[in-house]
């Protein structure tokens, strides 16, 4: 498999099995273990030794269905639905993925088809196919090459290039040198000093149940940070529910004679949709200080509606505010999907954030392998880049 890609055996077993170590690769590269992320980069070597476009199809579903595994459960549990609707929405975000890497595949080998695989990842890490961009092998640079920043991105990209040609074989063992490092000295994203995020188990409860009680009882989260001398405390998304003038009255307030800051999920609403956003409230005073570049596609994200002048969904930026000011630092902010994504990080890092701060209310997904995934990301792009890691998940 390392080798020049044989013709010798039948080109139907041969797609079978690459569709079977392609879909093998996904499930464990995306299992949630940052470390296992480069694993991801034999995908590029899979997809160039297909027989035919057609297993190119089989190669790339097989990889992609299988990285995003946890959707139908996950999707099921959101809407409520049988799992069969999760599973035709599976189906659904595969499709960019395998139909970009259908149609840039080739049977000619050489640097034409090392070119026409990077157009083909450049494609789905931007919008508008990037909107469903997610297990891009490029997210493993920062296990193979920690604190490289953009020349470990540089070094990546070349890589996932040289993997679909006949030096694969050198690129392997080179890369394979890389990640045995890395595992033999890696070291988890650091925490900026007088910060900290709260993980809550609240389920569905968080962002819909706006009692006086649920925000008394973030409160005492808060609390029980700032008495462990956090300066700033980050809360995941949804934790202020909507926004109103009560809810920031009520935590302004509560942090009035507070030397902290905090910075929460909320939604803002307005007559034609609403903002998925992170708010800073302290005591000088908050607001609101980002919205979500993208939305979860769907179940948030919901463009079709304008076509019918209707009103709802959440609204998406794509390549909005990258990096917001929080207690004098750079935050690069990423909430829920963002970090599956590549566009939203490498944007933001091209500001040189001082702190990545990730915050989710992944309860719909807390059975699946979403959200270890979600962290296995973000603590690579932290690596990659040197910056450190706040995150705030709520299960």
């Amino acid at each position: 498999m390392l080798g020049p890609c044989s013709h010798s055996s039948p080109d139907r077993w041969r797609a079978i099995c690459l569709t079977a170590a392609a879909t093998v690769i996904g499930w464990i590269a995306w299992s949630g273990h940052v470390l296992a992320l480069p694993l991801a980069l034999l995908f590029p070597l899979l997809w160039a030794c297909s027989p035919t476009r057609n297993a190119a199809v089989a190669v790339s579903m097989g990889y992609f269905l299988a990285a995003s595994r946890g959707l139908p459960q996950g999707i099921a549990t959101f809407f409520g639905a049988s799992v069969w609707a999760g599973i035709l929405l599976w189906l659904l975000a595969s499709l960019s993925f395998v139909a970009v890497h259908a149609v840039f595949w080739t049977s000619r080998p050489g640097w034409r088809r090392a070119l026409r695989y990077l157009f083909a990842a450049v494609l789905m890490a931007v919008p508008p196919f990037g909107i469903f961009g997610w297990a891009q092998p490029i997210t493993a640079a920062g296990v193979l090459f920690p604190g490289w920043g953009w020349w470990g991105v540089l070094a990546t990209t070349a890589s996932l290039a040289v993997m679909t040609t006949r030096f694969r074989p050198a690129a392997v063992i080179a890369l394979g040198g890389f990640w045995l490092w890395s595992v033999a000295s890696w070291t988890s994203p650091t925490l900026p000093e007088g910060w900290t995020g709260v993980d809550t188990r609240l389920g569905a409860a968080l962002g819909r149940d706006g009692a006086l009680e649920r925000h008394r009882q973030l409160l005492s989260l808060v609390s029980t940070r700032i008495g462990e001398g956090a300066k700033v405390v980050v809360l995941p998304e949804s934790a202020l529910g909507s926004l109103t003038p009560t809810v920031e009255r009520f935590w302004l307030d509560a942090l009035t004679n507070l030397d902290v800051i905090v910075i929460a999920g909320a939604t803002v609403l307005d007559r034609d949709g609403y903002d998925n956003v992170m708010a800073e409230t302290g005591p000088r005073g908050g607001g609101i200080r980002y919205r979500a570049r993208m939305p979860v596609p769907i179940s948030m994200w919901q463009p079709w509606r304008a076509w019918f002048s209707s009103s709802g969904g959440a609204r998406a930026t794509f390549f909005g505010e990258p990096v917001i000011e929080v207690a004098g630092r750079g935050v690069a902010p990423l909430i829920c999907y963002e970090q599956l994504l590549v566009w939203p990080v490498l944007q933001s890092a091209l500001h040189r954030p001082d702190v990545i701060v990730g915050i989710a209310n992944a309860w719909w997904a807390t059975q699946t392998s979403v959200p270890s995934i979600q962290i296995a990301s973000l603590k690579a792009w932290s690596r990659l880049f040197g910056i450190p890691l706040v995150t705030a998940f709520n299960r």
